[in-house]
């Protein structure tokens, strides 16, 4: 990004700038509908500037897969944090807040697993893994305070649910009910006691 003649660089400033503009272009074409040259001119960067900042396509695709992760995890944790105490509200809310997403205009699905799924190697592979089982503990949390007998397991089912929804909003959702058909299949999971 061409940068006028006298102006001291804020090289963390770039690198957001750099973050923020391949996130939408890697969400919408994915990781290898774009190269290198493509990406930088989309991004208004060097190629020196990129490799600079992140090292290599792998490097910006990790960090862009890690702020999104961020991201995502604060939001879904504001939610819950926002539905007050009772658990099956907190639950809700995380449904709720999925289907406001699935109803975005350029909805792709999850940008970490449909990476992973498009790189089943490191890094994207390895950010996947981290992000789900961030939403799983977020979701074993919510069922230890909803006093379920093994919330590990339940956890894992609410995130099985959870990712299921999003393939289905993404790929097949004529109706536009993933989230909520999720939701009552999660709120009824919640509610048995047994493993």
């Amino acid at each position: 990004m061409p940068v006028p003649k006298g102006t001291s660089l804020d090289p963390d400033r770039t690198r957001a700038t750099l973050l923020s503009s391949a996130t939408a272009i890697l969400y919408e074409r994915g990781l290898d509908g774009v190269g290198v040259a493509e990406l930088c001119r989309a991004v208004g960067a060097s190629k020196e500037t990129l490799y600079r900042h992140f090292g290599s396509k792998d490097g910006l695709v990790e960090a862009v897969l890690e702020a999104r992760s961020d991201r995502v995890v604060q939001w879904l944790t504001d939610a819950v944090e926002a539905a007050g105490p009772d658990p099956r509200a907190q639950l809700a809310a995380v449904f709720d807040t999925l289907r406001d997403w699935y109803q975005e205009p350029g909805f792709r699905g999850c940008a970490i697993v449909n990476a992973a799924t498009q790189r089943h190697v490191p890094p994207a592979r390895a950010v996947a893994d981290r992000h789900l089982a961030r939403y799983r503990r977020l979701l074993t949390d919510l069922a230890e305070r909803a006093g379920v007998r093994e919330p590990a397991l339940r956890g894992r089912q609410l995130l099985i649910l959870l990712e299921g929804a999003t393939v289905v909003a993404d790929h097949h959702d004529p109706d536009g009910r993933a989230a909520e058909d999720a939701k009552q299949a999660a709120l009824a999971l919640l509610a048995v006691q047994g493993a």
